[in-house]
């Protein structure tokens, strides 16, 4: 079961068709919305300001999301949250992606279709562009994105959408194997190349 946790009368609300790991905790003001996944260990901590995933995001593995009172910490519709990486009051624009163990802090707000590198820290009140690579400790941006690698980007989010499915589907908990099964089979999956070879082939 996911833990989920209602304070001062306020509790999460995750719709049927999201997958949510049951190792996440959800407390408070959480709004999980349709085809959304959640990772194993996210936290999304509701109880000082409102926390919204809009339909079809992704919040991965360890991601921590938080605010002050009075504000929402929002992942706008396809965008995508890499491993790691920590949301505190801020806005993340519709089919943009925040790289794995990236700091996005207060009021900043990440543009649509853009990415956050991995492991930038976007300052507190700072505003990325629609269609922007951000990069760095404190990130700067560095150049508008390629139709193709937003293209990338979006193909990448439909694999988590794909993902919350089939984890809904066959995902149960068992007892680990004491050793490989001959022939032991793979998980099979049409997977998106990762972005630097994808550029290596791109036109």
């Amino acid at each position: 079961m996911v833990k989920v946790y209602e304070i001062n009368g306020v509790t999460p609300v995750v719709h049927p068709t999201a997958y949510v790991h049951p190792s996440a905790v959800l407390i408070g003001d959480v709004i999980v919305g349709p085809r959304c996944y959640i990772g194993p260990l996210a936290a999304l901590r509701g109880d000082f300001g409102r926390l919204v995933l809009e339909e079809g995001a992704n919040l991965q593995d360890t991601c921590v999301m938080h605010g002050f009172p009075g504000c929402d910490t929002v992942v706008e519709r396809d965008g995508h949250i890499g491993h790691g990486a920590v949301l505190h009051g801020c806005r993340i624009g519709r089919n943009a992606l925040v790289g794995m163990n990236s700091v996005i802090m207060d009021n900043a707000v990440v543009g649509a279709d853009s990415i956050v590198a991995a492991m930038s820290f976007v300052r507190a009140g700072m505003e990325i562009p629609p269609r922007s690579l951000a990069v760095g400790s404190p990130a700067k941006v560095a150049r508008e994105l390629r139709d193709d690698e937003i293209q990338w980007k979006t193909s990448g989010t439909a694999q988590y959408q794909e993902l919350a499915v089939r984890s809904m589907r066959t995902m149960r908990e068992t007892e680990a194997l004491s050793a490989p099964e001959p022939d032991r089979k793979r998980i099979e999956w049409d997977s998106a190349l990762p972005l630097h070879l994808h550029k290596n082939t791109a036109p």
